[in-house]
């Protein structure tokens, strides 16, 4: 599914656990990655990796062309999620995800995020319930290049 094919959709902010209906689903908006992204996410993480780094080094490896950190598209992937509003003021914790990184990211492509909700189970006794996501990271082609599950506790209402 390409990012045009479904445009972000306005989402209650702050949902509690008995807003999160299975099968749920949200986009955010869409953010272009820079030159900026990557040397700050190298300075912040001491990645200096000359795959993201050094464009004479990238044009002999398998991509052709330098590319963003995995954990970079892990943590704008995060960031573009917040954006939507859904957990402002109700995630109690980020408790757990599994990641698979399936294609490169390339300076100067665009990604959104798919979140879908794809389990829910009460926990009373910490105030809310489990919410688990299915997490898709696209790029303007419509390429998932990120995907994985994120666990998170959610308040319930009073």
């Amino acid at each position: 599914m390409s990012i045009e094919s479904k445009l972000p959709q306005p989402v209650v902010r702050g949902m509690y656990f008995e807003d999160f209906q299975l099968g749920l689903e949200m986009v955010t908006p869409s953010r272009t990655i820079t030159e900026t992204d990557v040397v700050t996410f190298a300075a912040l993480s001491g990645d200096w990796n000359q795959l993201h780094t050094d464009v004479e080094y990238a044009k002999a490896t398998p991509f052709g062309q330098r590319i963003a950190h995995g954990l970079l598209g892990l943590a704008v992937a995060s960031g573009l999620a917040v954006r939507l509003g859904f957990i402002d003021g109700t995630a109690i914790a980020f408790r757990s995800l599994e990641w698979k990184f399936s294609a490169p990211i390339f300076l100067g492509d665009t990604i959104a995020v798919q979140v879908r909700v794809a389990e829910t189970k009460p926990v009373p006794r910490l105030g809310g319930g489990s919410v688990t996501f299915d997490v898709a990271l696209v790029n303007q082609r419509g390429e998932t290049v990120q995907r994985g599950t994120w666990s998170m506790l959610v308040k319930s209402r009073e």
